[in-house]
């Protein structure tokens, strides 16, 4: 019997609630990375920390999510990825609370830390899991539930900062984490592993059972064959199958978790209020309200990816988001770098953040992380995930690290162009490396095919 088809997915509440649940990785990701934009201009006057110290306070979740990436998707082909996920959980729980509790800088150091350790977690199992308990012809709008958590994440950090703002409660900011966490350690106990997972560590009994209610008790002999094949290694010829090994699947899936970040998306995460400051909004409570706004754009757009992703492909959402955010760059460049617009740099700020974030909304920020889980074979997934992961984050550290040093030697405008001709730069390597997956089964993604000028 045929697998299923590509245009009638086996619809679930099961397997919707599977990925729903996974995807508070992701909102708890959004928030605990976004909220610091808010809490850190009140750190600062509790601290009286200095501009490096405050770029040390914001990236130190880098160094910790570099740490957690690193090594998570070991642990998820150890434990699995249910049981990763746990772990993640309650490492959100544990930084939270010592981040809000925190008395010196080096306790919310410690924190904030134990934070980028869970969100390393969450940022390679996350997707992972949903990945391989989707159907075919639904799997790209539910891991791009994984993004939309994201940003429904970095839309609630922003409220809940413009909310305590005036009080200039940062504790609270941070302590808010725990109760999502809760709700992800909670919501997975009663979620079972990963169905290819199982076949992969031979428990097939449990790997049926899971797959059949995932599918609603339809047919699953032709996927679970699919995944044997994978497993066996077995060639099983696809449009898709251009990932010709796995040191090409590696270089694809680090370009694209690089040119992700290098575009500049977490410049507006980490220091929006402080863009908005120097485009001329003067007090927090201001530019924390203009960056929530974006934060409503970022997650509307989201929306076009889980509706069009498995409809339009993967690469034209890529084309087309990259091509909007290089515009809306230019624009914002031009508004500190042309002396004419300073009256207006205020709105034309607003409008392009809100331009350059809604177009990474339907494109490099969902379909990263979906090709990132599908571009690996089974057997090596989990350390593929965490090699595009840990390169990520690697990036990541490196933009917030440095955007207000770049900022000081370069300027304003000189800084967004910069990451204008990087998005120029994704749309050439998206062209020429990235292949399209589309409506494919995983399996049939993941193959190793010989090298030959038809792939």
């Amino acid at each position: 019997m045929q697998s299923e088809a590509p245009g009638r997915p086996h619809r679930t509440s099961f397997v919707i609630a599977a990925a729903g649940i996974a995807a508070l990785g992701g909102f708890l990701f959004g928030y605990d990375t976004g909220v610091i934009s808010g809490a850190i201009l009140f750190i600062s006057k509790t601290f009286s920390i200095s501009t490096q110290m405050k770029e040390f306070v914001v990236s130190i979740v880098l160094v910790g999510a570099l740490c957690g990436a690193m090594v998570a998707g070991y642990i998820a082909d150890r434990i699995g990825r249910r049981r990763t996920l746990l772990t993640a959980g309650v490492l959100f729980i544990a930084g939270a609370l010592v981040s809000a509790f925190a008395t010196t800088v080096l306790l919310l150091l410690i924190g904030r830390f134990i934070v980028g350790v869970a969100i390393g977690f969450s940022s390679v199992t996350s997707p992972l899991y949903i990945s391989e308990v989707s159907p075919a012809g639904m799997r790209g709008g539910l891991v791009s539930l994984y993004q939309l958590a994201i940003t429904i994440g970095i839309l609630a950090a922003f409220a809940i900062d413009y909310s305590l703002s005036r009080a200039g409660a940062w504790q609270w900011m941070l302590g808010v984490a725990v109760i999502p966490a809760l709700i992800l350690v909670l919501g997975m106990i009663v979620m079972p592993e990963s169905p290819r997972y199982l076949f992969k560590m031979g428990k097939d009994t449990d790997a049926r059972a899971v797959l059949r209610k995932m599918r609603s008790g339809a047919d699953i002999s032709s996927e679970e064959q699919s995944i044997r094949d994978a497993l066996s290694g077995l060639q099983i010829g696809s449009r898709a199958a251009i990932v010709l090994n796995l040191r090409f699947a590696l270089f694809v899936g680090i370009g694209l978790a690089v040119l992700q970040q290098v575009t500049g998306i977490n410049t507006v995460i980490y220091y929006g209020p402080q863009i908005f400051q120097m485009a001329g909004f003067h007090s927090a409570s201001s530019s924390i309200l203009a960056t929530a706004a974006v934060g409503i754009v970022n997650v509307l757009l989201t929306i076009v990816a889980i509706v069009f992703s498995d409809r339009l492909g993967r690469k034209p959402l890529l084309y087309a988001g990259c091509a909007g955010m290089a515009l809306a760059l230019v624009a914002l460049a031009l508004s500190f770098g042309v002396h004419g617009l300073a009256s207006q740099r205020g709105a034309i700020a607003l409008i392009s953040l809100m331009a350059y974030v809604g177009c990474f909304a339907f494109s490099l920020g969902p379909i990263v992380w979906l090709l990132i889980s599908e571009i690996y074979p089974l057997r090596s997934r989990g350390l593929g995930m965490s090699v595009a992961t840990f390169s990520n984050w690697t990036a990541n550290f490196v933009v917030a690290q440095s955007f207000l040093t770049i900022i000081s030697a370069l300027g304003q405008a000189y800084t967004f162009l910069l990451y204008a001709g990087l998005s120029v730069v994704t749309i050439v390597f998206v062209r020429y490396a990235v292949p399209e997956t589309k409506r494919e089964e995983l399996e049939r993604i993941e193959v190793y095919v010989p090298a030959s000028p038809r792939a």
